[in-house]
């Protein structure tokens, strides 16, 4: 694995941003904004994952996090942000899609951010390209005070690992209560091509 920041990069993100004065039927314009921008100063947690609408991501870490907002509040986080080296329209779609109040999307689409932090990695096996490596660091006025990443990082990999990177796993860790740190991680029993709607186990 490669070695890890101390603090998140600070890289150009396009977001596709509502302006009414455009009109029509879609009053967007792409707007840049740098990392830093975005996240801003305070207690924050960035979570990433591989993609967008993909089965684990879409059923337990990002509604997971929406739900769970309230109690990162009552440790103090101020904001979640959810990255993945998807586009912009594919973000704000699955951000519709999941109906997201809490959780803010950061489209990563040219790959800048996640390999900046190290974490990318090729997903050919499954058609998706370079993607990210599943994991959620806390941050404090833009430095990473803790970190929360998957198990078996790897190029092509065959499984996805889902447990470090949880939201409860790392409200246990904001609690001061038992957390897991690593290891072989809880491993989620999901065939990609089902989609979104499909039932997992937890193996």
């Amino acid at each position: 694995m490669p070695p890890w920041p101390t603090r998140i990069p600070n890289v150009i993100h396009m977001l596709r941003v509502r302006d009414e004065s455009i009109g029509g039927d879609n009053p967007y314009r792409w707007e840049q904004k740098t990392t830093h921008e975005i996240v801003g100063r305070g207690k924050n947690i960035i979570f990433s994952l591989p993609g967008a609408f993909t089965p684990t991501c879409s059923t337990y870490q990002l509604p997971d996090f929406e739900k769970l907002f309230p109690e990162f509040q009552a440790q103090g986080v101020e904001n979640i942000f959810c990255v993945s080296v998807n586009d912009a329209f594919v973000m704000n779609c699955w951000a519709k899609d999941q109906g997201l109040n809490n959780v803010q999307v950061i489209p990563d689409g040219s790959n800048l951010f996640t390999s900046s932090m190290g974490m990318d990695v090729k997903k050919d096996n499954l058609g998706f390209g370079i993607r990210s490596w599943r994991y959620a660091i806390v941050i404090d006025n833009l430095e990473i005070t803790a970190s929360f990443i998957e198990p078996g990082y790897r190029d092509n990999a065959d499984d996805d690992p889902y447990s470090v990177s949880s939201p409860q796993n790392i409200l246990a860790y904001l609690k001061g209560e038992n957390y897991e740190g690593g290891g072989r991680g809880r491993q989620l029993n999901l065939k990609l091509e089902d989609g979104v709607d499909s039932k997992a186990t937890i193996g």
